[in-house]
């Protein structure tokens, strides 16, 4: 997080210098709200959070920022409040604020809140306090503008105490069993499996966590050549062992493992990258920067793709922990080649459906619904870990990149990545199709 405040504390000194008296105008730069994201996004990423608590991290800050847009500009938006499940009216302002700082410290409080330690994020709210303060706002105005981002971040937590989140905490761990075609921990880490209460989280725009379901995962068949389970097998394995060095790129574009463990012998460290609703933080970002969108547009940017992440990974985990079904990794690993690994680390949570692909979907519906439906980009998200950028014709396209990539990777079956695709997109043009921005 250091580096991301230094970068915002140089724009504050060159902009006061030249600048003083300019407060009016200095916020309303949607490159301030792109930064407090990826602000957020190293946090996220320096805490290890997996990537589905990662959705709820994001989606409650970006619904806070977006609440105070839609009280500041009440003609062009409109609150989320009503349209997301058990979100109440907040109050509006009863006096003049600036809408963007407030819509930024609200952002920011919400950012800490749902993460760890205390205060995560503390060092920037500081800093654009002084930047509010150092370009001439009134003290009135600010002292206003601040009590109402605590007033709407105050409205969000209480919301969000409300999604069963703790309950999820103190829920028994996940039973392993060994029996033929149940996911089993896979190597190097063997960890447990990944959050299999999630389906008890509350959703947002979807009804239930099993409104919209794919067809049951192929029944696990490793002894009959022409059943299509085995085929799946021999595909994977196939595919795995023969990568062009296109398809091995596309894979690693795609990995968002947010910490992935090295071994070397004795040796064990991990790497870590955004995870995949992070990346498409940086997406969002990069569209919002592309496209010329003004502030109050980032936000709503920001929100109605995270809220598509989030009810995403819902009804995604519930298929995953209905069927619980075995990796490939493990499958190849006992029935046709011990030796074998996958390209990529093998997640740990059951495979059907993929889970990457089923949250890239839904949010290249609401981006393509935010931006248009063949809006061409180059994704520079990864250049911060040393990965090469890759362009697209459109938000879908990159969904359909990433749909083959972990297929590529080596931990999902073809099928489960088509079924993970077409889940999301279903998912995302609902969460489209049932809220009101304007």
């Amino acid at each position: 997080m250091r580096c991301r405040v230094n970068v915002l504390l140089t724009l504050i000194v060159l902009t006061s210098c030249s600048h003083p008296h300019d407060w009016n105008a200095i916020f309303k730069d949607p490159r301030l709200y792109c930064s407090v994201v990826h602000d957020l996004n190293r946090v996220v990423m320096g805490n290890n959070f997996s990537p589905i608590v990662a959705s709820r991290n994001y989606m409650y800050a970006a619904v806070a920022g977006y609440e105070v847009i839609a009280a500041g500009y009440p003609s062009q938006y409109k609150s989320l409040a009503g349209q997301l499940s058990g979100l109440q009216k907040i109050p509006t302002p009863t006096d003049s604020i600036d809408v963007e700082l407030a819509s930024l410290l609200a952002y920011c409080q919400l950012g800490q809140a749902v993460t760890f330690p205390k205060g995560t994020m503390e060092k920037l709210m500081d800093s654009l306090k002084t930047m509010a303060r150092d370009h001439g706002m009134p003290t009135d105005v600010y002292d206003r503008t601040l009590a109402y981002a605590d007033t709407v971040a105050a409205n969000i937590m209480r919301w969000s105490r409300k999604d069963h989140y703790l309950e999820t905490r103190r829920a028994p761990q996940y039973v392993v069993k060994d029996s033929a075609g149940r996911w089993q921990p896979t190597p190097p880490a063997y960890s447990v499996a990944a959050e299999p209460h999630w389906n008890r989280i509350r959703c947002l725009v979807l009804d239930s966590p099993s409104e919209i379901m794919p067809p049951p995962p192929y029944a696990f068949n490793v002894t009959d050549p022409k059943s299509a389970y085995y085929q799946e097998v021999k595909k994977i394995k196939a595919s795995t062992d023969s990568l062009t060095p296109d398809q091995k790129a596309i894979a690693e574009f795609w990995d968002d493992n947010p910490f992935r463990l090295n071994v070397y012998g004795h040796l064990k460290y991990a790497t870590k990258k955004f995870s995949p609703p992070g990346h498409w933080m940086g997406i969002t970002g990069i569209a919002v920067l592309k496209s010329g969108a003004d502030f109050p547009k980032a936000a709503a940017a920001y929100a109605e793709t995270s809220i598509a992440l989030f009810d995403a990974f819902i009804q995604c985990w519930n298929v995953k922990y209905t069927y619980n079904t075995i990796r490939p990794e493990s499958v190849i690993d006992k029935y046709v080649d011990p030796n074998w690994r996958p390209h990529l680390q093998t997640p740990p949570f059951p495979e059907y459906t993929c889970g990457h692909c089923t949250i890239s979907a839904a949010a290249s519906e609401a981006l393509s619904h935010q931006f248009g439906d063949h809006f061409a980009y180059t994704d520079t998200t990864e250049l911060e870990f040393g990965i090469p950028s890759r362009s697209y014709t459109s938000f879908r396209d990159a969904a359909k990149e990433t749909m083959v990539s972990r297929f590529y990777g080596g931990i999902h079956y073809y099928y489960s990545c088509v079924e993970g695709n077409d889940m999301g997109t279903r998912i995302g043009a609902t969460v489209v199709s049932r809220i009101q921005w304007h």
